[in-house]
């Protein structure tokens, strides 16, 4: 099953010519899951992918960056006569700030509803859930997980029939553990292959709680928002420079940092070096930019730039 982050906007605070504001999609099989929702992110869209039928919206805190577009997003999905109801999670206040700005978007036909869930409290999905957990930044403000459900070992079906097992229903039964004319399950089953694991944080100061949840993870998605020599003013902001991102991935042992909200300050390349001098499997994304997460076994985690896309799909 496809999984893969697309970027919509990368920049941090306030938008420039090359980075438009925060906009992370997830896109797992058929569904298209939004994480912050930026001023400007369905003009993002619109110039890249189109402006999918989101499945929901997950905020990571209230500061205006993260979530102004939402209210022109949600407008356009009730003149589109959009169906199917929406639901937008967030940190506590979220269901406070948008019931302000009812008057904006009113009240769609499609039915649109706020949730605020619990730190850890497992949205469960599909054969994955969404983790929210507490990170360091004003206010409150979360990161989120997605923890894919752990997969069934790989099935051997030579060596199954070598044991004098008929293809067919009794293959299926084998799978399901079941045993089979005195062949257990565990004779021809390997062992079970763990799910991916995608960790977004959204705004944070360096924390253990991004270490915890990113442990292990296939992308860590962390923002950088400062260079090395303002870690005085990372810290009273409570954001991360691009070195302490890369600590955090390396103590988190992921398979791929991705540094996103960068600031128009300062040049992307500067970051990615210092972030690699720590931890070597670093890479800035840029807007339009895409993640593609295999399964383990068939490989890492791989940047799909725009161009290589746009590309491959005129082919």
């Amino acid at each position: 099953m496809e999984l893969s982050l697309f970027f919509a906007g990368t920049g941090g605070s306030v938008p420039s010519a090359r980075r438009g504001l925060p906009a992370t999609l997830l896109r797992r099989g058929g569904e298209r899951i939004l994480f912050d929702c930026g001023e400007g992110t369905q003009r993002q869209l619109l110039r890249s992918i189109g402006l999918p039928e989101l499945d929901a919206v997950f905020l990571t805190h209230l500061h205006a960056d993260h979530w102004l577009g939402l209210p022109g997003m949600l407008k356009s999905f009730e003149l589109r006569d959009r169906e199917r109801p929406l639901t937008v999670y967030g940190p506590p206040g979220t269901r406070a700030a948008l019931e302000r700005l009812r008057p904006v978007f009113g009240r769609p036909r499609f039915g649109l509803t706020f949730a605020e869930p619990e730190p850890d409290e497992a949205l469960e999905r599909d054969g994955y859930r969404i983790v929210p957990f507490l990170v360091r930044h004003r206010g409150t403000a979360y990161g989120y997980a997605i923890v894919e459900d752990d997969r069934p070992g790989r099935f051997d079906a030579a060596h199954a029939q070598a044991l004098g097992v008929r293809p067919g229903p009794d293959f299926g039964r084998l799978q399901r553990g079941e045993a089979v004319d005195g062949v257990s399950s565990d004779q021809v089953v390997g062992p079970g292959r763990r799910g991916r694991r995608v960790v977004l944080t959204g705004d944070t100061a360096p924390t253990d709680a991004v270490v915890v949840a990113a442990h292990g993870a296939d992308v860590l998605v962390h923002e950088a928002t400062f260079g090395d020599e303002d870690r005085e003013r990372a810290a009273q902001t409570l954001h991360s420079t691009a070195r302490q991102a890369a600590t955090v991935a390396e103590d988190a042992e992921v398979a791929l940092l991705a540094l996103t909200h960068l600031s128009s300050r300062l040049p992307a390349r500067r970051l990615l070096e210092e972030a690699r001098e720590v931890f070597p499997h670093t890479e800035v994304p840029r807007d339009f930019d895409a993640i593609d997460v295999p399964f383990p076994e068939r490989g890492g985690p791989e940047v799909v730039e725009w161009r290589r896309a746009a590309q491959r799909a005129e082919a």
